[in-house]
């Protein structure tokens, strides 16, 4: 058994007239020739690019290792008092 989907498409005009002719010539029904020119279409997919490489960036050594919490909180604290007292806040 074959199942079809009705669908609605917004084909452009001169489109469509170039669709009506080409299934015309070929003694064959909109739908029939549609059908084909998408099957035709979806079996011949460009085939995708190889991508760039991503650019790299060498931005120094290291400031904090993020697998030491303790580190990492107090290199974010560091920046904060930075931004708020425009110094480092000095430990108790």
């Amino acid at each position: 058994m074959v199942f079809r989907m009705k669908t609605t498409l917004i084909i452009p005009d001169p489109v469509f007239d170039d669709l009506k002719r080409q299934a015309a010539k070929r003694g064959t029904t909109l739908s029939a020739l549609a059908t084909d020119l998408l099957r035709q279409g979806l079996a011949t997919r460009p085939k995708r690019e190889k991508l760039p490489p991503m650019p790299t960036f060498n931005c120094g050594r290291l400031l904090v290792d993020v697998a030491d919490r303790d580190a990492l909180y107090e290199a974010l604290d560091a920046g904060r008092d930075e931004r708020l007292y425009g110094r480092a806040r000095k430990k108790d």
